[in-house]
Parts: C-alpha cells; sequence; structure tokens
C-alpha cells in the first residue's frame, strides 16, 4: 500500500502542475455524459415506464452503473492505454522490475480529470435514492455499496481482459469496446429491457446483471430472497478467466523492438 500511495501521489501532483487546465479538463469530463441524461429525461417525457421501471428507479440504476465504470476507468486508466505501452515499448521496463506486472500497468496511469465524470453520478445518486421508491434499511445500503464495488471490480476486469488481447495484436482492438464502453452505455436500463438472451448473456457470460439488474429488484422489493444482496459479489468470478488470460499473453509477449 505504501508503493501504492507513492505512486498515486506522484500522478497527482503531475496533475496539479497546471491546476487551471486541470480544473477545465475536469469540468470538460463532466458535460460528456450529459447527453446520455438528457436522452434519458426526454424518453422519459414521452413513456411512463420502460419495461416495468420508472424515472427515478431507471436514474438510480443508471447513477450506478457510472459509479461502476468510472471508478473502474480512474484506478484501471494503465489498461485502457496499454497497447500504447507495447508499441513503445514501455512495457519492456515493466518486465526487468521486481514487481508483478498487472501492478505496474495499474499504476502506470491516473486519470484525475475523469473526476469529472463521477461527479454526475455523485450528484444523480442521491436524487435517485430519495425518489425510487425504496424502503431503506441496512441490508439495502449494504447491496448498493455491494453494487458500486462489485461492478467497479467486473468493469476494472474487462480492462485487463482487452488490454490481455493487445499482447497477440500489439494494436489494440476496438471490438473490445462492446464489452467495457457498451457494458456503461447499455447499462443505463436495467438489463431485463433488452429480453431473455441478453439478460442471459449478462447473467452467464459477463454478469453485469448480478452487479444491476438482480440487486435493484431486491432493493425495489421485487425480491425478497436475502442472495441478491451479494450477488454482486459473486460476479468477481469474471476476475479469474481475466487475469489467466492476461498470464497466457504475457508468456506468449514478444517485445516490438521499439
Amino acid at each position: 500500500m505504501r508503493l501504492y500511495r507513492k505512486y498515486f501521489g506522484i500522478h497527482l501532483k503531475g496533475a496539479m502542475q497546471y491546476k487551471a487546465s486541470f480544473f477545465l479538463a475536469v469540468f470538460a469530463q463532466a458535460l460528456v455524459t450529459v447527453n446520455v441524461f438528457l436522452g434519458i429525461f426526454f424518453l422519459f417525457q414521452r413513456f411512463h415506464k420502460i419495461g416495468g421501471f420508472t424515472y427515478s428507479q431507471v436514474l438510480l440504476c443508471y447513477s450506478v452503473v457510472l459509479l461502476q465504470f468510472y471508478i473502474a476507468e480512474f484506478f484501471a486508466r494503465g489498461f485502457d492505454r496499454f497497447p500504447v505501452m507495447l508499441g513503445n515499448g514501455q512495457f519492456d521496463r515493466i518486465l526487468v522490475r521486481p514487481r508483478n506486472t498487472v501492478f505496474q500497468v495499474l499504476m502506470s496511469r491516473f486519470d484525475f480529470a475523469r473526476i469529472g465524470r463521477v461527479l454526475q453520478a455523485v450528484v444523480l445518486l442521491p436524487y435517485a435514492i430519495a425518489t425510487a421508491g425504496v424502503n431503506w434499511d441496512f441490508w439495502k445500503v449494504l447491496t448498493l455499496i455491494f453494487m458500486i464495488l462489485g461492478g467497479a471490480l467486473l468493469f476494472a476486469a474487462i480492462f485487463v481482459l482487452v488490454a490481455a488481447c493487445s499482447f497477440f495484436t500489439t494494436e489494440g482492438l476496438e471490438v473490445g469496446n462492446i464489452l467495457s464502453d457498451g457494458g456503461k452505455e447499455h447499462g443505463k436500463y436495467p438489463w431485463s429491457v433488452y429480453g431473455k438472451p441478453v439478460l442471459f448473456f449478462t447473467t452467464f457470460i459477463v454478469p453485469y446483471a448480478l452487479t444491476q439488474y438482480y440487486p435493484l429488484l431486491y432493493l425495489l422489493g421485487q425480491k425478497t430472497n436475502p442472495l441478491y444482496i451479494f450477488l454482486p459479489l459473486l460476479s468477481t468470478w469474471f476476475m479469474i478467466p481475466c487475469f489467466l488470460f492476461w498470464r497466457v499473453g504475457l508468456r506468449h509477449y514478444k517485445s516490438t523492438g521499439s
């Protein structure tokens, strides 16, 4: 943890060298996701419910998924730019250092401007909590915390998976954005609205629904099984194949010679 704090402090000091530029970047990032919120807002001006969910309930779902994704993106930004590290030979330097490669890639980049995107979710979440019709108690608060933590770990694992593909392709694969950005964009609505095949995929293949749809049902009182509280933690099984694939890619890595 001491080394982690050291890396974090170095990146923070670097970001704050130009404070005006930093705060303008934070503001600009906050505006990026406003259009998605407006899309939801105007849609519910026409329809009162979508898939049986009200505007406030969808807003709760949307704000949680935003927090999940942008927390993961903030802390795992190094994997998002991993193809660049391979192309310019920076990863070769990582290999000769006496530290775990995953840790070093994780520490290679913190994009503090992305805090602006988190702010929108932080602003929307209290409103959604107050208006979604949830009868809050200890277990439902715990469920909400597990949703955010479990979803952040899931998206971080996806970043690792997509980055590991670069061991074989060198260049990044845009198709990987289907799992990362696609999961965030489509996750703004409960996964059930897309139909049973999509719900099956997001339950058993890439378990977005375990961190979003099923615990949301528990929060709204539509399901009372206490197992739904811990489903977001169960989604962390997806980290295992992602990190195993990383190890496979690492064994097959050949330097670009840059």
